[in-house]
């Protein structure tokens, strides 16, 4: 199965991206009245025809939505150092996101070697990674902080 994400499907948009419009219409050699299954990274599974298969503006219609696809009833929140290898780092992200986890933190501690990462390099991983594991969750990814900044946003319970 084939997934397409689009994060403000909920605000009205009825059109793939440019880059999701090409994928579709030039790779998948989709076209009209084919249907296609939609994520939005906030739980919403939907289901819809395309009206206008055009590799730039790919045009569909919902016909079937879901709301809180494959929630669970618990949050996991990991955080890691990134490695020096960033390939080690970006397999781990990945990883988390096929299991399903909720929250990512890259944390910067003592020891740490690398002092940047690149969050935009991440969010196209996780939500290839989400696609690809037929999730309707994008997890949060934080920016790299400092182990002490991260303890003082936890509560007891956490």
């Amino acid at each position: 199965m084939q997934l397409f994400y689009l994060p403000d499907i909920i605000e009205g948009s009825r059109q793939l991206s440019e880059e999701e419009s090409m994928h579709c219409v030039r790779v998948l050699r989709m076209k009209e009245k084919d249907m296609i299954k939609i994520v939005d990274g906030t739980g919403g599974f939907y289901t819809a025809e395309i009206v206008k298969a055009d590799p730039k503006k790919c045009v569909f219609e919902i016909t079937e939505s879901t709301a809180n696809f494959g929630k669970r009833n618990h949050h996991i929140h990991i955080a890691i150092a990134p490695t020096k290898n960033s390939d080690r780092t970006e397999w781990f992200l990945e990883k988390a996101v096929e299991l399903g986890v909720d929250e990512i933190s890259f944390i910067k501690t003592e020891h740490s070697e690398r002092k940047h990462i690149n969050p935009e390099r991440f969010k196209k991983i996780a939500v290839s990674a989400m696609k690809q594991s037929v999730k309707a969750w994008l997890p949060v990814i934080h920016e790299l902080t400092t182990l002490k900044e991260l303890m003082s946003h936890t509560n007891e319970s956490q």
